[in-house]
Parts: structure tokens; sequence; C-alpha cells
């Protein structure tokens, strides 16, 4: 008897389906301004990673665009002189079926970069040594922080946009 109810509460439940259909830079930018401005001596790198997340629909039924933007500034320590700037749109389209519709906001803002992570660490070290800099390694990136701090950045707007 509770064999046949654990498996009618499964058979209603949809079966998420994700799948990569590409991923792509969109937008990439690396000065390495140290080289522009003969920066020398002894360098003790401070680097600055921001993370922006953006999602939108695609013509295609069940596709999302979900892309990533990185701004990466590294400053040297000692002096503050900007060392290298990195600028990197990358975006990955999926194709997503079963999840909610209540679900599919911080679907699409947390587990799809989650995804594609790997790769855009990968990009931002090969870019950062090819810059002629050590390879930088991306510490792995909190989606759930970004997507939460984004939502109380958006609450706190709210009230004030009601009172203007």
């Amino acid at each position: 008897m509770a064999e046949n109810g654990a498996a009618e509460g499964t058979a209603q439940q949809p079966q998420v389906q994700m799948n990569i259909l590409g991923q792509f830079i969109r937008d990439l930018s690396f000065e390495n301004v140290m080289a522009q401005k003969g920066v020398g001596g002894e360098v003790q790198p401070d680097v600055n990673v921001q993370v922006a997340l953006d999602a939108k629909k695609r013509s295609t039924e069940n596709q999302y665009e979900v892309i990533t933007k990185l701004n990466i500034e590294s400053k040297n320590k000692a002096g503050g002189e900007v060392l290298f700037m990195l600028e990197l749109e990358y975006v990955g389209i999926f194709n997503i079926a079963g999840v909610p519709e209540d679900q599919l906001h911080p679907f699409l803002l947390i587990e799809c970069p989650r995804m594609l992570f790997p790769f855009l660490r990968r990009i931002v070290s090969d870019i950062s040594r090819d810059g002629g800099f050590p390879p930088l390694n991306l510490d792995n990136i909190d989606f759930v922080a970004i997507y939460r701090n984004e939502l109380a950045r958006r609450q706190a707007e709210a009230p004030a946009e009601v009172t203007n």
C-alpha cells in the first residue's frame, strides 16, 4: 500500500530536465595596465571580482539565455596601481522543462550559472595567463548568496519607489 502511495506521489512530480544547448563568450576585454604604464618592482596583487547575473526567455519554448558578467580588477596592494582589468560576459543557452513557474527564476540564476562556472573559471585562468600574469583561478562563487543579495536589494528599493 505504501509503495503505491509513494509511486503516485512521484508520478505527480514533474521531472526536471536541463540541457546546455550552447555556451559562448559574448564580450571579452582584457587590459594589461601594468605593461602599458611600465609598473615594475615587487608586485602583490589584490584581486576584486564582481559578478552580475541575468536571464531571459528565448523565442523557442523552454529555452533560456543565462548571462554571467564578470568584472575583475587586480591592483598592487602596496601602491594601489591597477595591474590588469578583465571584463567577461559569458552566455549559456539552456533547455529547461519541469521546473515550476515560481521556482524558475532562482533556478535560472543559481543552477544554470553553477553549471557554466567551470568553463568560466578556465577562460579567466587562460586569459590572465596569456595576458602576462600568473593564471587567476577563481574561487567558487556562491550563486545562492548573489541571488539573495539581489532580492534584498530589490526589496529595499521597492518602498523607495512607492513613496516617490
